[in-house]
């Protein structure tokens, strides 16, 4: 149990940092990018959000989104063997609060509207009732996904204490 101990400290670290981070990713796509997006015509602003959803699926950005997910994963299963601890509420809360609202509404509302967004024809009349919808539906799961990451983050900074 010592080996778990001593990870726990870098893993808090971790989650803060990409809890953070992530809030970071999706504060810009709130206030500047889905605006921007959403001044173009129809067609080159679902041209672009496509390019955008193809390039988001990288590496980099999805050791930041999953990576953390581990670490929470992994603090919230570690918590409940020491849940006399100080931090362990701040720890489960952080955890569940990433887990839930950020991966669980990315799986559950943005995925499926990324999705319903690739396969539609830029030009086409669809495509433009769609990305009414989606620039209001996706922003708002945005939204929610901002601020529960910022949250969690500022949890698990406290935990650091």
């Amino acid at each position: 149990m010592a080996t778990v101990h001593n990870l726990r400290f870098p893993l808090m670290l971790f989650a803060a940092i990409g809890c953070g981070l992530i809030a970071g990713v999706f504060f810009a796509f709130s206030t500047f990018v889905m605006p921007a997006l959403a001044r173009l015509q129809p067609p080159q602003g679902i041209a672009a959000m496509q390019s955008i959803n193809i390039t988001a699926i990288n590496p980099l950005f999805m050791i930041a989104l999953f990576g953390t997910a581990l670490a929470c994963l992994f603090l919230a299963v570690s918590v409940l063997f020491k849940w006399q601890q100080s931090a362990a509420v701040y720890l489960l809360v952080a955890s569940l609060l990433y887990l839930v609202g950020t991966i669980g509404v990315t799986i559950a509302c943005n995925v499926p509207l990324n999705d319903a967004l690739a396969i539609v024809k830029p030009e086409s009349p669809e495509g433009a009732n769609l990305w009414a919808r989606y620039l209001t539906d996706w922003t708002f799961w945005n939204h929610v996904r901002t601020l529960v990451a910022l949250v969690a983050a500022v949890l698990f900074a406290i935990a650091l204490h």
